[in-house]
């Protein structure tokens, strides 16, 4: 197998593995609080305990996976231009006047 054939082939296999991953899994824990939704602060005496509240994944600890969206852009995008195509074939269907 030549290297480009492989290369190819490897970044297809990991495409699809990621569409995969984001179609069953939307979701993962934000990296920047690691899922706790807030910020881990310590004590004088070494104790964690809660610090400020996380702007990545405001407070809930998870994000939605870059894949997911892009899909969601990309089906939002879709349904508005469906529904503006059908609005307006139905709004020159009912301007056409009846033939006898």
């Amino acid at each position: 197998m030549t290297l480009p054939l492989l290369a190819s082939t490897l970044l297809i296999l990991y495409t699809l593995g990621y569409i995969g991953v984001c179609a069953a899994s939307p979701w993962k824990s934000c990296r920047k609080c690691d899922g706790l939704g807030f910020q881990l602060t310590y004590t004088k005496k070494g104790k964690p305990k809660r610090g400020k509240h996380c702007r990545k994944c405001d407070g809930n600890g998870i994000r939605i996976r870059v894949g997911r969206h892009f899909y969601n852009l990309w089906a939002r995008t879709y349904r508005a231009g469906r529904a503006a195509d059908e609005a307006a074939a139905k709004a020159a269907g009912s301007r056409k006047a009846p033939t006898a």
